[in-house]
């Protein structure tokens, strides 16, 4: 039973992480839904698997788009690697800044205080899902998003200025379960002007770069509760019962990124990307709702 939660997880994972609905919010919901804790380090820990899972699927799906778009040649590369660079530094200051101030001045005075605790707030994250919402549905509409669509010029590659933006956005929805970081950073580089296909690859080129320090902190956090439990004396699950569903979980995550990546470019070069931002909007409502019971 409990490896089939797993593996609904994952499935719910895989989907809407590479959709710009915010896989975070659905999969607490389901976590929630299915009886178990999305704030335990063991849970955390999944989570991250899951989006491992999922970089996988990024990285077989747009590596003909990025071995053109940034391999071409070395001076290719490099420019394409500034602007990487640019924007995962601006993530990276935004998201530390963040984190400081929810750990050391929000939850000040908690035991343990954590930015993982606010995962299962269920009414922050329908607000958080409610703003991604609202940035997509302008962003697909906006008047930049439709220029760079039919111009030669939105497919060059990014200014600095652009990457900063974009980079500084995904810092924001770090710590924000339910702020989809495709959804922002797709949004962004539309409403700056960037094709949607150029948008679209550059996001989740920022993702793969993301991804490995995101799993380096939650096995991090995982072995210091573990010695703290230890210590304690509390009963430990084995390293075991922790490896086997993550690894289910990654192939399975794996197999529905694939399926949520074609959706998700087939909805964009379609110009349908607001639809995602209605349905943000209703998930939003839903989830309201559920944290009035959970």
């Amino acid at each position: 039973m409990y490896l089939l939660k797993i593996l609904l997880l994952a499935v719910v994972q895989g989907l809407c992480e590479l959709l710009p609905v915010s896989s975070s919010a659905h999969v607490i919901v389901a976590a929630k839904l299915l009886g178990l804790d999305p704030t335990s380090p063991e849970m955390t820990l999944l989570l991250v698997a899951l989006h491992t899972g999922t970089m996988f699927a990024v990285i077989v799906y747009f590596w003909q788009t990025w071995r053109a778009e940034y391999f071409a040649s070395a001076a290719v590369f490099w420019r394409a690697a500034r602007q990487v660079v640019i924007a995962t530094a601006a993530t990276g200051v935004i998201g530390l800044c963040l984190l400081v101030l929810i750990e050391k001045v929000i939850l000040r005075g908690q035991p343990h205080a954590e930015v993982e605790h606010l995962f299962g707030n269920l009414t922050l994250v329908a607000a958080a899902l409610a703003a991604v919402g609202v940035l997509i549905i302008i962003a697909g509409g906006s008047r930049e998003a439709a220029a760079a669509a039919h111009s030669e010029g939105g497919n060059r590659e990014l200014h600095a200025p652009q990457s900063l933006w974009i980079g500084a956005v995904q810092g924001l929805c770090l710590p924000f379960r339910g702020f989809s970081r495709s959804g922002a950073t797709i949004s962004t580089g539309l409403l700056l002007g960037v094709a949607r296909r150029r948008a679209e690859s550059f996001s989740f080129a920022l993702a793969v770069v993301l991804t490995p320090p995101v799993i380096v902190r939650e096995v991090h956090r995982l072995m210091k509760a573990r010695a703290e439990a230890a210590a304690h004396g509390e009963v430990l699950i084995h390293w075991s019962g922790t490896a086997v569903p993550c690894v289910l979980g990654m192939v399975a995550s794996f197999v529905a990124g694939l399926l949520a990546l074609r959706w998700l470019s087939r909805w964009l070069e379609q110009g349908r990307w607001r639809l995602f931002g209605i349905y943000c909007l209703a998930a939003a409502v839903v989830v309201f709702l559920l944290g009035r019971y959970y």
